[in-house]
């Protein structure tokens, strides 16, 4: 347990917070840790991005967008445009815009990123036109996810129907779970048509039935319990779940699974497909599934830790007031936190992450003086180390 993780829970029990949040950090100070973005040291860039956060916004957005668009260190632009989106100030989106065209990718990928979480109905053209030659392993799975969310538009549900059944696997699969998330029942009819198929698009395909909600996916599914291979039940019955057919009876047979696959060695497979497919029942708002995949996570070792952990990282980003909400019930929260720790050190989701950060501030300051919820976001922004 590193230092951070003490420091956390000695605040929980102490009461006293550690967290002082913006104002206190220099010009200087600021300068100094943009620049520290891209060390090479870890623990150094850590530092580096907690000290930009509690700058105050008058003098970090400024500093970040200039950072952003014309640093030397490639690595540095990248993190002062996520860091620039936690500060929610609406300067942000002429500096989001510009990197659309910007050579370094990481850049393109938050820029994409912040246009699905931010909509402006302009935007779908330019989105559609990058589709034409965004090609990057990283990239492109956020530029059709940012698609996803303007799925009102024809030409856009046109592009992204005709994307499920074509392209590189990595990339289908990353619109088929798009789709899922946005519930675009105008892509239902394909999406069928690659979960009746056995391979590796067939788990994102039944889960995103599950998501979109659509009863026509019903039978398929039930066809699927009895001749899809095992590795696929807990996704089966997780979207059989969604769909709301006997829901109980099926989040307790993936939970069940998980707990064989963690006791057993050598069935990796299962375990990382029951835990994704518990993930998405809480990120769909089972918050008694939220809680399980801490409870069988936080004592866990790896191999079987690693998967949950990434589970429970999901559903952080992808339903963050529930995520916290089921934190703040927790007795055992300093375990609890490593495990979404551990699943952040993990992630790539540099913009969802800070999403969350941002949230968790927000909330922070939210509550009243004195009250135990400000105990806990603080152990958790303490062990997260933001």
């Amino acid at each position: 347990m590193r230092t951070a993780s003490l420091l956390a829970l000695s605040l929980m029990l102490a009461g006293a917070p550690a967290w002082q949040g913006r104002g206190q950090v220099s010009p200087a100070q600021l300068k100094a840790a943009i620049d520290s973005l891209g060390k090479f040291d870890a623990q150094a860039r850590t530092e580096a991005a907690r000290t930009v956060r509690r700058a105050a916004a008058a003098h970090a957005v400024p500093a970040l967008m200039d950072a952003a668009s014309s640093h030397a260190d490639g690595y540095v632009r990248f993190r002062a445009l996520v860091l620039l989106s936690g500060f929610n100030d609406p300067r942000a989106r002429d500096v989001m815009s510009a990197a659309f065209d910007d050579p370094n990718d990481r850049l393109r990928a938050v820029a994409y990123a912040y246009f699905e979480r931010n909509i402006e109905r302009a935007m779908a053209e330019r989105l559609l036109k990058a589709l034409e030659k965004e090609d990057g392993e990283f990239v492109r799975p956020a530029l059709t996810r940012a698609l996803a969310a303007y799925g009102d538009d024809p030409k856009v549900r046109t592009a992204l129907t005709a994307l499920v059944m074509s392209g590189q696997d990595l990339f289908r699969g990353a619109v088929i779970e798009a789709l899922g998330d946005y519930r675009a029942a105008y892509a239902v009819a394909p999406i069928i048509a690659v979960a009746k198929l056995d391979g590796p698009l067939q788990e994102d395909a039944v889960l995103a039935l599950g998501k979109i909600g659509d009863q026509k996916a019903l039978p398929v599914l039930a066809s699927l319990q009895g001749t899809a291979p095992r590795v696929r039940q807990p996704s089966i019955a997780a979207a059989i779940c969604l769909l709301g057919t006997n829901c109980g009876s099926h989040q307790k047979f993936v939970i069940e699974t998980l707990m064989f696959a963690m006791k057993n060695v050598g069935f990796q497979d299962l375990l990382r497909a029951s835990a994704r497919s518990l993930g998405v029942l809480a990120a769909g708002g089972r918050e008694d599934a939220a809680g399980t995949l801490i409870d069988l996570g936080a004592p866990a070792k790896d191999p079987a830790r690693a998967p949950v952990a990434l589970a429970l990282g999901t559903v952080a980003l992808r339903n963050t007031p529930l995520v916290l909400k089921v934190l703040a019930a927790r007795a055992d929260l300093a375990d609890s936190a490593l495990l979404l720790r551990d699943a952040f050190d993990m992630l790539e989701e540099d913009y969802e992450e800070e999403r969350f950060f941002a949230t968790v501030r927000r909330t922070y300051w939210q509550a009243p003086a004195g009250a135990a919820e400000r105990r806990v976001l603080d152990a958790l922004i303490q062990t997260l180390e933001f």
